[in-house]
């Protein structure tokens, strides 16, 4: 039973340090850095918005699970589809950290075409995305009072507040379906399977591709991975597939990509990620001199110092903080939903479709409170309900709902 359960834990812990950077980086920048400093330069459908996002991804040093509430709340504050898909092909790629181990085992060639690979990969897949996937969706609306509501309060509990609780709330069910996903692949699917499948370079990247895309892989312990299989005879080309789809994704981003973002922005995310770093690989196989990617400065300890041993401590702290974050976030959800059921005997019930997050129901919560005779709203995202207390025309609420961009239909 225990061989089952460990590389699960195992897995959690290898996820979760990076998970909680991201729900933080997500609060930091929603309370620390004002909307109008960055979002013009993201919001349009444009290539200038998706130059901008991929470029601003390469550096940051967010795996493909840290890099989900990131680009999620990117993506609440009115950054376009495919700015929101650029961030999250580029940022997971590389990063500062893993450019400098890049360097130390695999050479300069490598820690090059890294960073400059998840740029272009980025590009390609925000520009097809704007371009095939136009549907808009209702949780990227502004709300002027969300932000006056917030000036009074503690800032860093608003980063914690919105970082740890919202931002869970809003994606955790879906986190947690693909993590849960992702452990399943790592404890039934061997590492020693690359190793059966090294002697074709084009069937090495499908192997490649077709196991460390649905697995989780950080851009740093990709590296070592890397290395060992070219030192059993995988080609460069392949390793760089690995390299650069390993860290792009993984089941628990897929997840929320394909839930929140929707399925052919989903489609148009995998295919960007998969045709982009084939592309690449093939080219070094057959187009770059061999000696380029000999790994002369390898050895086997310098691999093993890339495995953050040394971070095992705070990986498993974190996988209690997180778990703990996530119990609180829906336990608050449930005890809300407890409240509004008190409620309902005393307001009105009135059914609201297209709310999909926390934004949505600041919205319309901060909106329909200023309707005539209504007195208080709270809204039951789960149930797509609002309870409105008061005396409101019926013909106003449905008017209220309509301008805001949701669907009003009628009341319980």
């Amino acid at each position: 039973m225990m061989n089952y359960i460990l590389p699960f834990i195992s897995l959690l812990n290898e996820m979760s340090p990076y998970l909680l950077f991201g729900f933080l980086i997500a609060g930091v920048l929603k309370v620390f850095v004002p909307k109008e400093k960055y979002i013009n330069h993201i919001a349009k459908p444009n290539f200038r918005s998706v130059m901008w996002s991929a470029l601003a991804g390469v550096p940051l040093p967010l795996c493909s699970c840290g890099v989900i509430p990131t680009a999620m709340s990117l993506r609440k504050e009115g950054a376009s589809k495919g700015a929101t898909v650029a961030f999250l092909i580029s940022t997971p790629q590389t990063g500062v950290d893993s450019i400098a181990a890049t360097y130390s085992l695999l050479g300069l060639p490598f820690a090059l075409l890294r960073p400059i690979i998840a740029f272009v990969t980025g590009i390609l897949g925000g520009v097809a995305t704007n371009k095939l996937d136009k549907t808009t969706s209702s949780d990227v609306l502004p709300t002027e009072d969300d932000e006056a509501d917030y000036k009074e309060k503690n800032k860093l509990l608003r980063v914690l507040h919105y970082g740890f609780v919202e931002m869970i709330q809003d994606i955790g069910k879906w986190l947690i379906i693909g993590i849960i996903a992702a452990g399943l692949i790592a404890i039934f699917i061997p590492d020693s399977f690359f190793a059966a499948y090294l002697h074709n370079p084009l069937l090495n990247m499908f192997i490649v591709l077709a196991i460390s895309v649905p697995m989780y892989i950080c851009a740093t312990g990709s590296i070592p991975l890397a290395a060992v299989l070219m030192m059993k005879g995988l080609s460069p080309g392949a390793a760089l597939v690995l390299l650069m789809a390993g860290p792009a994704t993984n089941v628990a981003t897929i997840t929320v990509v394909g839930k929140v973002l929707g399925r052919k922005t989903l489609a148009i995310y995998l295919g960007s990620i998969v045709l982009g770093s084939m592309a690449f690989g093939l080219m070094i196989d057959y187009l770059f001199p061999a000696s380029w990617f000999s790994m002369g400065l390898m050895n086997h300890d310098m691999m093993h110092a890339h495995h953050h041993d040394g971070f095992s401590l705070v990986k498993e702290v974190s996988s209690i903080l997180l778990v703990g974050l996530i119990i609180n976030a829906f336990l608050q959800k449930y005890l809300y939903s407890l409240r509004l059921k008190k409620l309902a005997t005393m307001a009105q019930v009135y059914k609201i479709g297209g709310m999909t997050c926390n934004h949505c129901k600041a919205t319309v919560e901060k909106n329909l409170a200023k309707v005539n005779g209504v007195t208080s709203v709270q809204v039951d995202l789960e149930k797509a309900l609002a309870y409105v207390e008061g005396t409101p025309s019926d013909t106003d609420v449905q008017k209220l709902v309509d301008e805001l961009g949701y669907e009003y239909k009628g009341k319980e």
